[in-house]
């Protein structure tokens, strides 16, 4: 797991979010997320089956944040747990050894150890910088990458306000994704400006490559 892990904004208009989420995965996505906090059972079950199918289209795997029954009836690739979420250890379970299974850890690397131990795909830390869609304390030192990657023996995410100008020292820092919302969906249209934001978040990482 290593490139951009893009995550959906709270949009409505299911036909706007599918078009910019095919324009993104065509410019090279790593993993597609949905999160859509504010939907009903209904519109989340309809976007997140119309995403699905443009994922699988594209080849990258598919995540729901939060709602495991969702994953389960759609046969998705998997969740992302926050903190006050189902444990880690307790979707592992019922999801089985063959789904991904992400885990928020905010700026806290016990709660990644503990994540790690309950079966974790990858740990997630942030928020890094202000973001125009979450509210949260930007509380996470970017070090905490540093010691993820030397203590976790997991793929780490960092999320939060992540531009490409600003996600730069945590790859170079060695994180394996960057996690975006507004930096790709805020673009919109035209279509050039999405291509131009994800290669600019993929070029990150191959000038770590180099590195």
């Amino acid at each position: 797991m290593r490139g951009l892990y893009l995550v959906t904004p709270n949009w409505d208009d299911t036909d706007r979010l599918l078009d910019v989420s095919e324009q993104a995965l065509q410019a090279g996505v790593a993993v597609l997320q949905y999160r859509h906090k504010s939907a009903d059972a209904e519109q989340r079950r309809e976007q997140a089956g119309a995403l699905l199918t443009l994922a699988r289209k594209y080849g990258v795997p598919f995540i729901i944040n939060d709602f495991i029954a969702l994953c389960e009836e759609l046969d998705a690739d998997g969740v992302h747990v926050g903190g006050t979420d189902a444990s880690v250890a307790q979707v592992r379970a019922r999801l089985g050894a063959g789904k991904i299974v992400g885990a928020s850890c905010y700026g806290d690397l016990a709660l990644a150890h503990a994540a790690q131990a309950g079966g974790a795909s990858y740990v997630a830390f942030g928020g890094f910088y202000p973001s125009l869609v979450k509210k949260y304390p930007v509380t996470t030192p970017l070090d905490i990458v540093l010691q993820a990657k030397r203590d976790i023996a997991l793929p780490c995410v960092v999320i939060g306000g992540m531009t490409p100008e600003n996600a730069a020292p945590l790859v170079a820092r060695g994180a394996d994704m960057v996690a975006a919302i507004s930096s790709v969906f805020g673009r919109g249209d035209p279509a050039d400006d999405v291509d131009i934001a994800v290669q600019q978040f993929n070029l990150l990482f191959a000038r770590a490559g180099e590195a």
